[in-house]
């Protein structure tokens, strides 16, 4: 998990009990798997015995980190960033120990509450005399901005000095010496260490990990319906657990060892039985598993799992009915989309659920030839109308769209 490390963290990190942090953007008001890497690594440090700290950028957010960015972006109003930070502070409790009392206790700090009161001469007079614009100017980060066509705003041009008073910010008040993120953050991070260098007279460490990637060059953390998030109210915990099962094997071998807790013997041993036998991609259901387990809980994963076997082992149509409601609804069903009004002609039906047909012509098309099952019954007719006589448990249906099947949700009149 470390791409680029400062001399001495190593060192430092086997001295003593020590203080690191990361920071976490609050453009929206759930992280996503892209955050898991340096959620996991706060993980790593506190079951180390060491503390870790997490800052929420309610002022960074303000201004925007040009790193990995062709272009600015989107400054955010008051009301947008504070409730993103108190949905970005709901989640770091799920998976950091908080208990005031334990010496590694976690936690949480806002670096709006050191930059509020601060001045723009303030800010020039005590933090920008002592770096200086060759320095600022050398940094990747910029040097792309800078050489391309859309340039860079002063706002932007200033992140790291921003970015890097935090660090002096925590070293001074929270003694922290450690300063962890991803790769395109070493700009930003090691500015930190020399404003505590210069202003303080210190020394801080610093470490990044790699960027995920996936081998088929597409990006990471993607699905079809946008970013897979923590939030099971954006992203349904069954989504979530498809995302990580339907990994490449390339990639399944690298991130088992990144996103889980699983021991070095136990990670070769899966890998070596996944060469073996590929097919039945043991490596991809462990590294789902414990993903799962770690972002929505055992309880949430063992719903998943049997959700899974009832809807596509034996009838579905069987498993549906004896379901409870609450089950098919709050376990993240395969596909559960909603449909339209009852009663309606079936192209309509299945057109307005929004997520399988582009078009009521193609919906039309696959009807006439005999590619659409509603309730496992095969529909000929497009004048077919849907009414509340084809609602399994008065609240569902269930879309066959060649082999992938589908429930739906439909609302009647009285709704």
């Amino acid at each position: 998990m470390i791409q680029d490390i400062m001399p001495g963290t190593e060192q430092q990190l086997e001295k003593e009990m020590t203080t690191g942090y990361i920071g976490f953007d609050p453009t929206a008001d759930s992280l996503h798997v892209g955050s898991l890497v340096p959620i996991l690594l706060l993980v790593h440090l506190q079951r180390a015995g060491h503390k870790p700290i997490a800052l929420v950028g309610g002022a960074t957010g303000m201004v925007g980190d040009p790193s990995g960015k062709s272009a600015e972006r989107n400054l955010l109003d008051d009301a947008t960033l504070n409730h993103n930070l108190q949905g970005i502070k709901n989640q770091l409790s799920k998976y950091l120990d908080f208990t005031a009392s334990s010496p590694h206790a976690a936690e949480m700090v806002n670096n709006y509450d050191w930059f509020k009161e601060m001045t723009f001469l303030q800010f020039i007079r005590d933090v920008g005399k002592h770096i200086t614009v060759n320095y600022m100017s050398a940094k990747d980060s910029v040097k792309k901005r800078l050489e391309g066509d859309a340039g860079m705003s002063f706002t932007e041009f200033t992140y790291q000095l921003v970015q890097g008073y935090d660090f002096y910010w925590l070293y001074v008040n929270k003694n922290a010496k450690l300063q962890m993120g991803g790769s395109d953050q070493w700009g930003n991070i090691t500015t930190g260490t020399e404003l505590i260098r210069r202003k303080a007279g210190g020394e801080a460490f610093a470490f990044t990990c790699p960027l995920i990637t996936k081998a088929d060059g597409t990006k990471f953390g993607k699905s079809e319906k946008g970013n897979i998030w923590l939030d099971p109210a954006k992203t349904s915990p069954y989504e979530f657990y498809q995302f990580w099962l339907n990994a490449a094997d390339a990639d399944a071998e690298k991130w088992i060892k990144i996103f889980t807790f699983l021991g070095q013997q136990e990670i070769e041993s899966l890998i070596d039985q996944h060469r073996q036998q590929p097919e039945q991609r043991l490596l991809q259901k462990a590294l789902a598993k414990e993903i799962t387990i770690f972002v929505h809980g055992a309880g949430q994963y063992d719903q998943i799992v049997n959700t899974s076997k009832g809807f596509y082992s034996g009838d579905p149509i069987e498993f549906i009915t004896s379901s409870s409601e609450l089950t098919l609804l709050n376990s993240g069903v395969p596909n559960s989309i909603s449909g339209s009004n009852l009663p309606v002609d079936v192209v309509t039906y299945l057109y307005e659920s929004g997520s399988f047909f582009s078009s009521k012509g193609e919906a039309r098309k696959m009807i006439l030839q005999g590619g659409v099952s509603i309730n496992e019954i095969k529909i000929t007719d497009p004048k077919t109308i849907i009414d509340e006589s084809y609602l399994l448990k008065n609240k569902f249906t269930l879309i066959r769209k060649g082999k992938n099947m589908h429930i739906v949700i439909a609302k009647t009149k009285a709704e």
